[in-house]
């Protein structure tokens, strides 16, 4: 039997990638990762050298089976998403699901997450926290889920990119004006930024904005702005 790793890698920042992870991405057999070139940036800061294998949602299946024939050879592999802990809006889930059944350990190794970092500033206080990721691109089915997660009064979290970022903000304000928000944009880069008030001043801040830089994470609270 043998090991799959998983690993968490920086959101943004690479100092935030754990000592243990770069143990494991310099000393695998085989590292699975969604963008080789992504994973080839780690590598080169920890200096070294290691077999890559692009695993992205697209080549999944196909992927997983080279991954397992590796763990059946008795090699030791990891999987590591572009950024942030696989499984949470990036592919993962097959790969795990494969190796287990084929009979062999999958260990987590704890990193960053878009997910939880946002939750841990959001300053709100919601018991259940339901994690949504990136709504459909389409206006009426967009619109659709965030109502029924509105409805939920749970907290959730969005991720979008600055494309849509303003569809996404309007839509929330229309449904829920006074809904608290807590934005966070860049996070753990250069430019990172946390807003956080009601829905409507969420969307009167960026809108102000002339252009949305960076990826979104979106915490919305249950209750609305005191």
């Amino acid at each position: 039997m043998a090991i799959l790793y998983i690993i968490g890698t920086p959101i943004g920042n690479l100092e935030d990638l754990s000592f243990r992870a770069a143990e494991i991405l310099k000393s695998a057999d085989l590292i699975a990762c969604e963008d080789t070139r992504q994973t080839l940036k780690l590598l080169n800061r920890l200096g070294a050298r290691r077999p890559l294998l692009s695993c992205r949602s697209q080549n999944e299946e196909s992927a997983a089976a080279r991954v397992i024939a590796a763990l059946n050879e008795g090699k030791t592999a990891a999987f590591a998403s572009d950024a942030g802990t696989p499984g949470l809006s990036d592919p993962g889930s097959v790969l795990v699901a494969k190796a287990a059944a084929a009979g062999h350990e999958v260990i987590p190794i704890p990193g960053p997450s878009a997910f939880a970092a946002l939750v841990s500033v959001a300053g709100a206080r919601d018991k259940t926290v339901i994690f949504e990721g990136f709504l459909s691109p389409k206006p009426g089915r967009r619109k659709k889920r965030l109502k029924e997660l509105l409805d939920t009064r749970w907290g959730f979290v969005l991720y979008e990119s600055p494309f849509r970022i303003l569809k996404l903000l309007e839509d929330l304000t229309d449904l829920d004006s006074e809904r608290y928000v807590c934005a966070g944009r860049e996070m753990t880069k250069i430019h990172e930024e946390y807003k956080r008030g009601s829905a409507a001043e969420i969307f009167a801040y960026f809108t102000q904005k002339e252009r949305q830089m960076g990826e979104f994470s979106l915490y919305v609270s249950g209750h609305n702005c005191k």
